[in-house]
């Protein structure tokens, strides 16, 4: 494919990144032909490592069609990093729009001239423990209903190895593979005269997304889970574990209260009773002397007045 609209700065880059690239990772990469050759046209990529962006870039740049990923708007605005990212015509994401559709504009706009833009559908790293695609955001299908352009699924498997996700360190050695495997375009066309509500965009989303997990299943050789991993979805279960945790958590401290208060009170009950005892105990051996000793006297007294009388 002849390279074309790549520039210096998409150059230069390559001469940057490409080199550690090669000698990190070895390369399984097929499905190039489903690139259109001419054309605006959407990849749609899955995410499961902060290496992946830089191996798959690398991946599409054999291609000769350049990708123009989307990124944070605050990155284009300072220093080096703004510079190249400007310069190689990435795709700024304004957060702070208020418009879910505006905040894709460029990425329009960019299709619309014919470029290739880049979507994680998921919007970040994949949370899904075995590192399957999960649920997607719909801004990669906001932009293929909007300008109806080729969108193109592409798996990806291996940066993760060499970096897992969340992980500060990489693993080396031994030497990981990075596998890509692009798939034909997904079709959409069903969605085309519909309005883009937010059930369109949604079931608009899971197509795309099955198909990036259907292409993900050839290379590992192996199914996906029937149902997407959904970091909403874990959030509202864990809330609710949390919350059941807590509910039992008081309950036991109540029961505990409870108990505690009953053992008290049967203790002070038993002490009640024994010193009671004890004190009877106490009375019973107190008034035994004292008659005795009542005894003794009258007896005396008795011995005395007998004496007396004789």
């Amino acid at each position: 494919m002849p390279r074309r609209r790549i520039g210096f700065w998409y150059r230069f880059a390559a001469v940057l990144c490409k080199p550690p690239l090669v000698v990190l990772i070895k390369r399984d990469w097929r499905g190039m032909q489903h690139i259109p050759a001419e054309g605006g046209f959407i990849t749609v990529v899955n995410h499961n490592s902060h290496v992946d962006p830089f191996a798959y870039a690398h991946y599409q740049y054999n291609t000769g069609r350049v990708p123009r990923f989307l990124a944070k708007s605050g990155l284009f605005r300072k220093g080096f990093v703004g510079a190249a990212m400007r310069g190689t015509g990435q795709i700024p994401v304004y957060r702070e729009s208020t418009d879910a559709l505006s905040a894709f504009r460029a990425a329009i706009a960019a299709v619309e001239r014919g470029e290739c833009v880049a979507f994680y559908p998921e919007g970040t790293l994949t949370r899904d423990p075995d590192g399957w695609p999960m649920t997607a955001k719909t801004g990669a299908a906001r932009v293929a209903l909007q300008t109806k352009c080729p969108v193109i699924p592409v798996a990806q498997w291996g940066a993760n190895e060499l970096l897992p996700p969340y992980a500060r360190k990489p693993n080396l050695f031994p030497r990981k593979t990075h596998h890509v495997l692009a798939g034909p375009a997904v079709d959409l066309s069903r969605f085309y005269d519909r309005e883009m509500t937010p059930e369109v965009l949604k079931e608009a989303t899971e197509v795309i997304m099955a198909a990036i997990t259907r292409q993900l299943e050839h290379i590992r050789g192996e199914k996906a889970p029937e149902t997407p991993y959904d970091p909403r979805r874990e959030r509202i279960e864990q809330r609710r574990r949390t919350q059941a945790q807590a509910r039992a958590h008081a309950q036991g401290q109540t029961q505990a209260r409870v108990q505690a208060q009953a053992q008290g009170q049967t203790q002070a009950r038993a002490q009640a009773q024994t010193q009671g005892q004890s004190r009877a105990r106490a009375q019973v051996q107190g008034q035994t002397p004292a008659r005795a000793q009542a005894q003794t006297q009258t007896q005396t007294q008795g011995k005395q007045a007998e004496g007396q009388s004789t």
